[in-house]
């Protein structure tokens, strides 16, 4: 199935858990048994620990960032929460900053995170919660204390590895809660967390790890300082008591203050071009009354700025509309753009080629200076508030400009070019995990323009980057996207694809039964849609998932600790005892009595069978007289689910039933997996292994070796054991060769 036009797939391989990920082929993505070769060994990042920059809250992101400043700008009146927070951490316990939008949560857990860099063993690890699932917390806490690039371990590995990480985790803009954050918790042991969250979010229940800490507002002293050093100068009489009236409306929050200083710069630009235009009007036209002009500039200055008059507090409270008149061209483009997509703003190196700005970074700082946008996760976003306050403006199309994804529009072709960006050579898998979330902005924006054939263009090329980047949330939802569009255009080979991307997905976290729903679902609807040969990685895939499945319910695993996939393509592939993960004593007692019964079982009804047909079969022909007339499985190659039944098409809504009743109904489906692919000792010849019906009627008893096969063993105690034979990789599930 070829890409829409003008798409250039991207493809590459990593490893998730245990398992090798082809994301890209000809006929989508596919999970195989990853070789012992090919698996990674992480290797610990030790001393002081500082995450990627650009995943954490940066200190100086312009004069503001919440009431984060420069250097020569320090917090306000933090000097106790920063010690209360300290306090808690050197305690071992995890803190969770809470307050109302725009409180400086981001700045205080800067600053927290500058001053605990000695707590720790491992030093401090600063990470972006914005738009990231629990996984992808993990994933992100993993490859900062780990060096494994292009390795997503599972969850069972997660715990190995993050278990000796001894380091304070600030993370902020957390979107989890309760119990998923409990659980990541759970997940690094010896490390100290500090988190913000949401203003909205629920609070700690009892018992948990995480200790609250409300962030309140600033004092009145040290707001009206704020606002006179965003300002750049000290604020006159009648400016004190116009701060000092949003101090009380606001209670103190810090955002408040740096869009009062904002508004304040405004109006210094109004009486500067007022001062200008009142010496312009002397020198060039005179005074056609006699007019004294103070002595002082300064008294010139203070007269026009008293007839400036200042915002109501009412304005003051939302004063989004007034600040976008003070900005330029280049910054009113930037945040229209950032409206059209709800909220989220492009990195400066879009901008040129989104909406012709080449000063990017410098548009984007001014609206940072003016408490519109604060950076997040390796970009930009509006702050609270703005969106509700400017979007119906856009919507209403007030100025004459067209839709923003309307031909003309300020968002029109961001789908297009986004496409062709994520599949360029030269962009990184880092750089498109960084604009994870403009990419999701852009295909719901799209999405609610009713413009599904941009939103499956889009989809179909990030899907494969954001698969590699490791950004399996936003991957997941871009599938999703993709997959409604499919749907609402009636493509059939396109959702097939999708359906297929989502079993892969599935597959590699853990869940199975989800991935033989979705596989099977892409199966039926590429049979429908005429193709035959663009299946066989899905096929490769089921028949994986049904040997895995068998394979764990013949060794008795338990249902809550299923069995990993290693483990099981060694049972089957029968590798030497020396790479074999033993099972527990339970299990194998369990597995040789079960074989027994089994091997009993076939000798006695062999042993029926010729008793009556023996009058009406020639001699020397009779089935069953001979261990030559049972086909005996290739060593070299994993024996196929063939004795299961698989389902169809018809039935993928019910995958439950598929790996109980191949379990249930085959005997040999349920004896194989547990022992050698035949009844002989490895090293002996055909010749040796035959019986007559007389010593075939004798049950053969269990081998009491520990460990070699679970099989069986033969009565005869002439042979000696050699080592089994080497064994190859399944075509099925096999690398590509290195090429």
């Amino acid at each position: 199935m070829g890409q829409p036009s003008g798409i250039r797939p991207r493809g590459g391989e990593l490893v998730s858990g245990e398992r090798l990920v082809v994301v890209g082929g000809p006929e989508g993505s596919e999970a195989r048994h990853c070789p012992d070769e090919w698996l990674p060994e992480p290797r610990r990042i030790r001393g002081l620990v500082q995450a990627r920059p650009e995943l954490g809250p940066t200190a100086a992101v312009g004069p503001l960032a919440l009431g984060a400043g420069p250097g020569d700008l320090p917090l306000l009146d933090r000097d106790g929460d920063i010690e209360a927070v300290l306090g808690q951490l050197r305690e071992g316990r995890s803190v969770r900053l809470v307050g109302q939008a725009g409180s400086g949560r981001s700045a205080l857990l800067a600053a927290v995170a500058e001053a605990a860099g000695e707590l720790a063993p491992d030093g401090v690890v600063r990470l972006s919660g914005y738009r990231r699932t629990p996984a992808d917390l993990l994933q992100d806490l993993f490859a900062a204390t780990h060096q494994a690039p292009d390795f997503r371990p599972d969850r069972e590995q997660l715990v190995e590895l993050l278990a000796g990480v001894a380091a304070v985790v600030v993370i902020d803009d957390v979107e989890p809660s309760g119990d998923e954050l409990e659980g990541l918790l759970a997940l690094a042991p010896e490390c100290a967390f500090l988190v913000s969250t949401a203003p909205d979010a629920p609070l700690s229940a009892p018992g948990s790890r995480l200790r609250d800490h409300l962030v309140a507002g600033l004092s009145r002293p040290a707001s009206l300082t704020l606002a006179a050093r965003l300002a750049g100068r000290q604020l006159d009489e009648g400016e004190r008591a116009w701060a000092v009236d949003l101090w009380f409306e606001s209670e103190g929050l810090p955002l408040r203050f740096v869009r009062a200083a904002a508004l304040l710069r405004q109006r210094d630009v109004t009486v500067d071009a007022l001062v200008a235009a009142q010496e312009d009007r002397r020198s060039v036209f005179g005074f056609v009354q006699e007019y004294e002009l103070p002595g002082d500039p300064a008294e010139l200055e203070a007269e026009l700025r008293a007839g400036v008059p200042l915002p109501s507090v009412g304005e003051s409270a939302s004063p989004a509309r007034l600040l976008v008149q003070g900005l330029s061209e280049p910054a009113r483009r930037v945040l229209r753009l950032a409206l059209a997509l709800d909220g989220e703003c492009p990195t400066a190196p879009h901008l040129p080629a989104l909406i012709d700005v080449g000063l990017g970074e410098s548009a984007l700082q001014e609206l940072v200076d003016n408490g519109l946008a604060v950076s997040v996760g390796g970009h930009h976003r509006l702050t609270e508030g703005v969106l509700v306050a400017l979007l119906p403006e856009l919507e209403s199309d007030t100025q004459g400009e067209p839709a923003p994804f309307a031909p003309g529009g300020v968002a029109h072709g961001a789908a297009e070019h986004l496409s062709w960006w994520v599949g360029h050579a030269s962009v990184t898998t880092r750089q498109v995990a960084a604009e994870a979330g403009v990419i999701l902005a852009v295909l719901r924006a799209e999405r609610d323009a009713d413009q599904p054939e941009q939103v499956l263009r889009l989809a179909r090329a990030a899907a494969p980057a954001l698969a590699l980047s490791l950004r399996w949330g936003a991957w997941e939802q871009a599938l999703q996207l993709g997959l409604e569009a499919a749907r609402m255009l009636g493509a059939t080979a396109e959702q097939a694809w999708f359906h297929h991307e989502l079993g892969v997905l599935a597959l590699c976290v853990g869940s199975s039964r989800r991935a033989v729903g979705e596989l099977e679902a892409a199966l039926a609807l590429r049979a429908d849609g005429g193709d035959r040969r663009g299946g066989t990685a899905a096929r490769r895939m089921l028949d994986l998932i049904r040997l895995e499945e068998t394979a764990a319910l013949t060794a008795g695993a338990d249902d809550t600790q299923p069995m990993r996939g290693r483990r099981t393509i060694r049972a089957i592939a029968q590798v030497p005892a020396r790479l074999r993960k033993r099972a527990p004593a339970g299990a194998r007692r369990t597995v040789l009595a079960a074989s027994a019964a089994v091997m009993a079982l076939g000798v006695l009804g062999t042993a029926i069978g010729v008793a009556v047909s023996n009058e009406d079969t020639p001699a020397g022909k009779q089935p069953g007289t001979s261990a030559d007339d049972i086909p005996v499985p290739d060593a070299t190659t994993s024996p196929r689910p063939s004795t299961s039944p698989r389902p169809s098409a018809s039935d993928s809504a019910t995958p439950s039933d598929s790996p109980s009743e191949s379990a249930s109904d085959s005997p040999s489906s349920t004896h194989r997996p547990s022992g050698s692919p035949s009844s002989t000792k490895p090293g002996t010849t055909p010749s040796s292994t035959k019986s007559t019906p007389a010593q075939s009627s004798s049950a053969p008893q269990p081998s009491k070796s520990t460990g070699q096969s679970s099989s069986p063993s033969p009565p005869s105690n002439s042979q000696t054991p050699s080592s089994p034979p080497p064994t190859g990789p399944d075509p099925s599930t096999s690398p590509p060769a290195a090429g």
